[in-house]
């Protein structure tokens, strides 16, 4: 399966939290999307990591992506080395996307900007032909380089690059994130309490995309950033 986007996240509910309205939007408008897990979020205070499978593929139906695989890296403790760069590029050549959305340059858990650096090295490294992977039957894949990467915004408020008018795709955005029931806010719940199972981060999530739409005149706004200028064919390209 060939997709348009891959958009890949160094933990379930990364992707969700970073461009979940932008990838429902993509799928709305008749792209494939997929999604790649780099950890199964083991190390997290909340749940297991069973549990968080079962709330990645109840976010993934939400969304309606084409797939949504697990590469099992351990959690905090991956690194971006030659292992784990051809784990990537497998997956790179595999679904051959055009556009890749990956972590945040920088973010307060170290496995965001980690995950940042080693996707985007991957997408390089997956364009060399002389680098040799091989598809589950044992075939030689076809060098690929995603024509575009762009990061994510996380934790951390950095500075969108450009940002996507998702106005009408906010709500699915939620649900998907709020699928992660045991990461997220819940009044009930008997669990340590973490910096994102907050209800004034679950409130976060709405009033940073509504403030990212009000500075470009629309509802609701996600944010990017690149490694290269972006570039229009026209200045009436531009919202």
């Amino acid at each position: 399966m060939k997709l348009d986007i891959l958009a890949i996240g160094a933990h379930p509910d990364d992707v969700e939290l970073g461009c979940g309205a932008t990838l429902a939007k993509e799928i709305a408008n008749g792209k494939k999307v997929g999604i790649l897990d780099l950890t199964k979020g083991e190390l997290g205070t909340r749940g297991t990591a069973e549990t968080r499978a079962r709330e990645a593929q109840d976010a993934a139906n939400i969304l309606g992506v084409s797939i949504r695989e697990n590469l099992a890296f351990a959690d905090g403790f991956f690194i971006n080395d030659k292992v784990h760069q051809l784990a990537i590029i497998n997956k790179i050549r595999e679904y051959q996307p055009e556009i890749i959305i990956c972590n945040a340059f920088d973010d307060r858990h170290i496995d965001h900007g980690k995950g940042s650096k080693l996707v985007s090295d991957a997408c390089f490294l997956s364009g060399l032909v002389k680098i040799e992977t091989k598809t589950k039957t044992g075939e030689l894949q076809n060098a690929w380089r995603p024509k575009q990467v762009y990061h994510y915004i996380q934790w951390k408020s950095l500075e969108p690059d450009f940002v996507v008018d998702v106005s009408d795709f906010m709500e699915v955005k939620m649900r998907s994130v709020l699928a992660y029931k045991t990461q997220f806010y819940d009044a009930s719940s008997k669990e340590p309490e973490t910096p994102i199972s907050s209800r004034n981060f679950t409130d976060s999530i709405e009033y940073r995309a509504r403030d990212l739409g009000r500075l470009v005149g629309v509802e609701y706004a996600e944010g990017f950033n690149v490694e290269r200028f972006v570039a229009v064919d026209s200045l009436f390209n531009l919202k």
